[in-house]
């Protein structure tokens, strides 16, 4: 496992400073950078004990080993790994949960779109498999703009069995998928509820479809045949809150 690790990205810095100051080791501006965007963090670091050390822009593009680092980049301990008996602990304090499983989205910018969705729709929480998943990569935590800090990430060993064990404490789970019988729309999101996702092309893997309570399908009218998982995972979990709030 590695000790440590680097977030980079105005969003995910601040994210880390604001909710897991304890985490940062090391705090990277580039040289001369003192504006309105940076400076709040700056502060927040500053009450923190965490000294900014500027650096050239070379020198963070080689560290982020991107050039979307925004001019700030931090080093941080690892976050915690969450698991299934983390996940139990969620629902014994959540009185209607809200949860987005993932199933096989590999690629760190639709996993970072993703939990931004699901921080912006109010998901409790994000279930993926250990294997076959993205983890919270700098990447990540870059495209989710802070969400990744603040959304519960589960990574479990046998996603089937969560999602039994989910059905067994009372959550609905519904899954998408082409060949569904009824579109989202025409479904009732309004209890304890999971949303369960399958990877771009090749959707939920048949087991999952398989543990699935329902399954549903996003209405299309044009000539694509599909969406990108994130751009439908917030279709989908928005028609959620839409229902809730309904």
């Amino acid at each position: 496992m590695k000790k440590q690790e680097l977030v980079f990205g105005i969003h995910a810095v601040e994210s880390v400073l604001k909710h897991a100051p304890e985490r940062v080791l090391e705090l990277w501006l580039l040289s001369g950078r003192q504006d309105e965007r940076v400076l709040p963090l700056i502060e927040i670091a500053q009450s923190w004990g965490i000294k900014a050390q500027p650096a050239a822009r070379k020198t963070l593009d080689e560290k982020a080993e991107s050039t979307q680092h925004q001019g700030v980049i931090i080093r941080v301990r690892p976050a915690k790994v969450l698991t299934e008996n983390d996940l139990e602990e969620l629902l014994d304090n959540t009185e209607m949960p809200f949860l987005l499983i993932l199933d096989g989205v590999t690629d760190p910018h639709n996993l970072g779109a993703c939990l931004r969705n699901a921080d912006a729709a109010g998901v409790h929480g994000v279930i993926v498999p250990k294997d076959n998943s993205a983890g919270l990569t700098p990447t990540v935590s870059k495209v989710a703009c802070g969400a990744a800090e603040v959304i519960p990430l589960f990574q479990v060993t046998n996603l089937a069995r969560t999602m039994k064990r989910l059905q067994e404490r009372g959550v609905w789970i519904a899954g998408t998928a082409g060949e569904a019988d009824s579109t989202l729309f025409e479904a009732n999101l309004k209890g304890p509820l999971a949303i369960a996702m399958g990877a771009e092309g090749k959707g939920l893997r048949r087991l999952s479809r398989e543990c699935c309570d329902t399954l549903i399908s996003i209405p299309m009218a044009g000539t694509v045949s599909s969406l990108n998982v994130s751009v439908a995972t917030g279709i989908c979990l928005f028609e959620v809150v839409r229902q809730r709030i309904g």
